[in-house]
């Protein structure tokens, strides 16, 4: 067999030698075929370059650098349709995700698990991404209805070759990458690890990234924020009712039936924008499905065979 360790990078010149020395210490113990993708995230530093050294050095090794920031779920996306082994591996490059978790992931696979997810035990010197992810984890097991999701969550996980086939037929452009691998079913199973800390830099995961998560979750896999839109909206209607009638009978002067007018029609106003804004999610992610942009475009490779020049995903 052949084994898939595939790795966003942004920012990760630092990290990436120290990983590459788990990593192929890991598999040594293994015996199995393997090989390291990385895929460069179009870092600030000298990722690629790290990259690039990594696989003159060693041929398992090979590297794909993205012509713009897009993201790691996107960087993701990339990494999995370029795999060539029997499974694959998806580990960050901040150290954080032992490499030598993946003999237990191995063996779960082994054992006719199609998907493995490695749930998090303990997430060090991350409070606020960890309530973050609490919260995250729960609005998709309980509002959106993916129960099959890990509860404390997990971005470290394997995939049999029968899900990468499935995932490459699913070319979305506005989509979790754990949420789309959850929702294609396959026999699935978890082990739990310690994260460790970060060995360098900073993470990538700002506060707008967490918001598009978010919104492409619950915009992705659920018609609820319609849904709520809907409920605000007949809500509304009937408390204004209610306040005018209250106003006629309660405050005849002039002044406060005016400011229960004022108050009706800003609130009214403010659940309409609301809507507005919710209807233009749905339609935005409409019009980029329909465009077919190429979901990512490559600016170099390293290790690769052929031109690598991919520009366009079908």
């Amino acid at each position: 067999m052949k084994l898939s360790v595939v790795t966003p990078a942004f920012n990760e010149a630092e990290n990436l030698p120290a990983l590459y020395t788990r990593v192929a210490a890991a598999m040594a113990t293994l015996g199995v075929d393997w090989e390291w993708l990385i895929v460069d995230d179009h870092s600030r530093d000298d990722t690629f370059g790290v990259i690039a050294a990594l696989a003159r050095q060693d041929g398992r090794v090979r590297g794909i650098r993205l012509a713009r920031n897009s993201g790691s779920h996107v960087a993701i996306t990339c990494a999995l349709h370029h795999a060539a082994g029997d499974a694959a591996v998806m580990m960050a490059a901040d150290l954080q995700d032992p490499p030598e978790t993946i003999r237990a992931m191995l063996e779960q696979w082994r054992n006719g698990a199609h998907i493995v997810w490695a749930v998090r035990r303990e997430r060090p010197g991350e409070q606020a991404h960890a309530s973050f992810a609490a919260v995250y984890y729960w609005m998709m097991r309980r509002v959106v209805g993916m129960t099959e999701m890990p509860e404390r969550g997990a971005d470290f996980f394997l995939v049999d070759r029968a899900v990468l086939t499935a995932f490459r037929g699913f070319p979305e452009r506005n989509a979790s990458v754990l949420a789309l691998i959850t929702s294609l079913g396959f026999r699935q199973a978890s082990i739990e690890y310690d994260k460790q800390e970060r060995v360098a830099g900073r993470s990538g995961w700002t506060l707008a990234r967490k918001i598009k998560l978010v919104a492409d979750s619950l915009i992705g896999y659920s018609a609820l924020p319609i849904r709520l839109c809907s409920y605000a909206g007949v809500a509304l209607a009937a408390l204004a009712a209610a306040v005018g009638v209250a106003g006629l009978v309660f405050l005849p002067e002039l002044s406060g039936g005016l400011l229960l007018l004022l108050g009706v029609i800003l609130g009214l106003g403010g659940v309409q924008l609301l809507a507005i804004g919710v209807l233009g999610e749905y339609l935005w992610r409409t019009l980029d499905e329909a465009r077919r942009r190429p979901l990512y475009v490559v600016e170099a490779t390293a290790g690769l065979t052929g031109s690598g020049a991919i520009t366009r995903v079908e």
